[in-house]
């Protein structure tokens, strides 16, 4: 296979598929990427969206495995080549899990788990004939802490994401495929503000840096993760969250 070595984090030349495009994070990886020279395709499930300058957004539903193969098929057509896969799409709810009702666990499984595994299912292997590629998934420090105010079905759906993902860089390393996971912290975004209307506790007490993240504390990241920069590192979840998680 071919050996990457690492080098700038530049994107010039690639071509980056995201999903969760419209969202906070999605919006804020997207523009990173066409600022690093990438070609974007951001993706989500609102029929219309203005991500930002020369970024080309395609409406679906990461839910559908069909849906999904169209949408990717349509790219591959338009642009030749997928390189690096960015799943943002998620979810989340802070029932606790007396409370929890099928309903729930459904749909966060659905978006969260299902919403990661049909784009990669469909470009993993692609990524392995061409012998390159790099899939990024939106974990969370939910996996690893229980949840900061998210409640089971969303901890259960996170974890599930990270051991995929492990199994992908495991499967992917001979072919030169990478896949890597970030595990924000409390980011301010919408989702986030959805579910601490009764207010979130003060950052200052809970961050040791002080402050929650934003969006392009996320994306910054992202782009380390799926530029040559880190062409030594496959497998791993790196933590984002101001100090909240030390591993």
């Amino acid at each position: 296979m071919a050996q990457h070595l690492s080098g700038p984090a530049d994107l010039q030349g690639q071509v980056a598929f995201i999903t969760g495009g419209a969202g906070s994070m999605g919006r804020a990886i997207a523009n990173a990427f066409k600022q690093a020279g990438a070609r974007v395709i951001a993706t989500d499930r609102a029929e219309r969206a203005d991500i930002g300058p020369e970024i080309d957004y395609r409406q679906y539903d990461v839910t559908s495995r069909a849906q999904t193969d169209s949408v990717i098929d349509g790219v591959l057509k338009d642009y030749g080549k997928i390189d690096i896969l960015v799943l943002c799409a998620g979810i989340i709810a802070r029932t606790t899990l007396a409370d929890s009702t099928d309903d729930e666990w459904d749909a966060l499984m659905s978006v969260n788990v299902r919403g990661v595994v049909n784009p990669a299912r469909k470009l993993f292997p692609l990524m392995c004939d061409q012998g390159f590629g790099k899939i990024l998934a939106a974990g969370s420090i939910a996996a690893k802490n229980g949840g900061v105010a998210s409640g089971p079905a969303y901890v259960a759906s996170k974890s599930a994401v990270h051991g995929m993902m492990r199994w992908i860089a495991k499967a992917g390393a001979p072919h030169g495929v990478y896949a890597n996971t970030l595990a924000p912290g409390p980011v301010e975004t919408a989702m986030w503000a959805s579910i601490t209307k009764e207010g979130a506790p003060a950052a200052n007490a809970t961050v040791p840096l002080g402050r929650y993240g934003n969006p392009d504390d996320i994306a910054q990241a992202a782009l380390f993760l799926c530029s040559p920069a880190s062409n030594w590192i496959t497998g791993t979840s790196l933590d984002i969250s101001g100090g909240m998680w030390m591993a």
